[in-house]
């Protein structure tokens, strides 16, 4: 059994455009559609339901779609039906978030502790209608950006469209104001030249997907701000995200908090596994 793509919604707007995104996706990857309401008690569950089941039918009548109406918290539920999900889709902002905040709670708090990727869909109707025609990936040197690579790879390859990874580094305090050439001596053994640390990520899905068309974008700053601008072209951005060593859920870091707030089009935390 295929397992689905997971839409949570609330009955808010924002939750509406992530179920218009999820079917697109859905459609893409030949996947079945679930939608899921969670809420302790709800009276209007049905209607919600109902509404988004329309909104999904309507932007992908040949998609297979569930619905069902959890009594628990929205959190710890989408979180549980992510253990059993090809991804979690989730609205920017919930229905009960407070005026002014730029990512909603039950948001957040899913993509810090899911076990299967999270896409938050933000941005305007340019981002979401994918008219870009091109994925972003973070990279970072170390082992935990292949899986996000991974799922990047493959968004790309079923959009038909150019993925784009992205390096930030920043010099340590005194060294060289450019990166040193790959010489086996100019770095030292746990640094790598920045293209390396691309070249060596992609090399795996070169092989599984031949004819993509990839970019490598290796940026000397802020990884924030690197993300944050090529994001602003783009369809989707994806990252990935570390299991924290002795407690529940994810390290989203630093980075990653500010591009969930930030991020100008639909992004993508995938758990390194």
């Amino acid at each position: 059994m295929t397992i689905p793509l997971v839409v949570g919604i609330d009955g808010s707007e924002a939750s509406l455009e992530a179920v218009d995104w999820a079917a697109e996706e859905a459609v893409r990857h030949e996947v079945p559609l679930h939608l899921v309401h969670a809420a302790v008690p709800d009276h209007a569950a049905a209607d919600l339901i109902a509404a988004a089941s329309e909104r999904a039918w309507k932007a992908a009548p040949t998609v297979r779609l569930s619905s069902e109406v959890l009594h628990a918290d929205a959190a710890s539920a989408l979180v549980s039906e992510g253990r059993n999900a090809f991804a979690l889709v989730l609205g920017s902002r919930g229905l009960g978030d407070l005026a002014g905040m730029l990512l909603g709670s039950v948001s957040l708090a899913v993509a810090a502790r899911a076990d299967c990727p999270v896409v938050v869909v933000r941005g305007g109707a340019e981002y979401r209608d994918a008219r870009f025609g091109r994925v972003v990936v973070g990279v970072e040197d170390g082992e935990g950006s292949g899986t996000a690579v991974r799922f990047a790879s493959r968004e790309a390859h079923v959009r038909r469209c150019r993925l784009v990874a992205v390096h930030a580094w920043s010099a340590p305090f005194g060294a060289l104001s450019e990166p040193p050439p790959p010489s086996g001596f100019a770095l030292e053994a746990h640094r790598r030249p920045p293209m390396q640390v691309l070249d060596d990520v992609l090399r795996g899905q070169a092989e599984r997907y031949p004819d993509a068309t990839v970019s490598r974008l290796v940026i000397k700053g802020a990884a924030r701000q690197a993300l944050l601008e090529a994001a602003s072209g783009s369809d989707l951005l994806v990252v990935g995200a570390r299991r924290r060593r002795g407690h529940l859920g994810l390290q989203l870091g630093l980075v990653n908090h500010a591009l969930l707030h930030h991020a100008p089009c639909p992004i993508a935390v995938v758990p390194q596994v």
